[in-house]
């Protein structure tokens, strides 16, 4: 089984560029405080990486 990551987005969009909504949109979030559970790949971590002012990872799960 693959390992997942849990995502919670922290911060709002607005007033924030396209491409960090974009993003957001990307990773499967839209409002605040909500989560997704995400497969843990390079791709996955690196949109996490360019808006960690907007999303934190809460869990990581084998």
């Amino acid at each position: 089984m693959a390992k997942t990551i849990v995502v919670k987005q922290i911060g709002s969009p607005i007033r924030r560029p396209a491409k960090q909504r974009q993003t957001l949109i990307g990773l499967g979030l839209n409002k605040m405080h909500k989560t997704r559970e995400l497969e843990d790949t390079p791709s996955i971590r690196g949109m996490v990486r360019k808006i960690p002012h907007l999303v934190e990872i809460v869990e990581e799960r084998n």
